[in-house]
């Protein structure tokens, strides 16, 4: 297999998706992007981002190929869990300590910062509207976050995911309780479900 098809065998399992950066990782020069651009096959849809042209641009697939250590969080993951129904205008995610781009800022990505050792925790994948992978929490370990941040987010929000929660057939009141002692917000959490339960 040459560099060429081994490049549209790539796009073909990312759905239609490439960045520069994996082409690095496999070694393949960068020349065989501008080729399959020339033939029509992919264009580039911002730096780095390459896209085929019968596919759509998934916006959070795109994003979360090119951070791949964020996972996404807070407002955003309350949307994917379906826990408002605000629509976010600006993705949340979560990376571990020390890792920070400075065109996350550019992206208009809000960040979260965690210790490495509790970045992962409560991570599951869940499909884009358009069908593909994408990282997020389990709606506990996204109350928690929001729990944990409540200064920053909005009072009303906060109140409205908490009620969709405890009524959710899927909710698991042991697994929140144990996120929310591991990230230290076990006294406020216990109260908010005291009052909702």
């Amino acid at each position: 297999m040459n560099h060429e098809e081994k490049l549209i065998e790539i796009i073909k399992d990312n759905k239609g998706l490439i960045l520069s950066s994996q082409v690095d990782q496999l070694g393949i020069p960068r020349i065989y992007l501008s080729i399959l651009v020339r033939k029509g096959f992919i264009e580039k849809i911002k730096r780095g981002v390459y896209l085929t042209v019968d596919a759509f641009d998934d916006e959070m697939f795109r994003i979360q190929a090119r951070y791949r250590k964020g996972i996404y969080s807070h407002g955003t993951a309350l949307y994917l869990h379906d826990l408002t129904d605000t629509t976010p205008n600006h993705y949340t995610m979560t990376f571990p300590n020390r890792y920070h781009v400075k065109s996350l800022k550019e992206e208009g990505i809000f960040t979260f910062y965690v210790h490495k050792n509790l970045h992962e925790i409560g991570k599951v994948e869940l499909l884009s509207s358009f069908g593909r992978n994408i990282s997020t929490y389990n709606i506990e370990r996204t109350i928690v976050d929001i729990v944990r941040s409540r200064n920053q987010i909005d009072t009303e929000m906060l109140n409205n995911a908490l009620k969709r929660y405890v009524v959710r057939k899927d909710n698991n009141i042991t697994l929140l309780m144990k996120y929310a002692k591991l990230f230290k917000v076990e006294k406020i959490i216990r109260q908010f479900m005291e009052i909702l339960l």
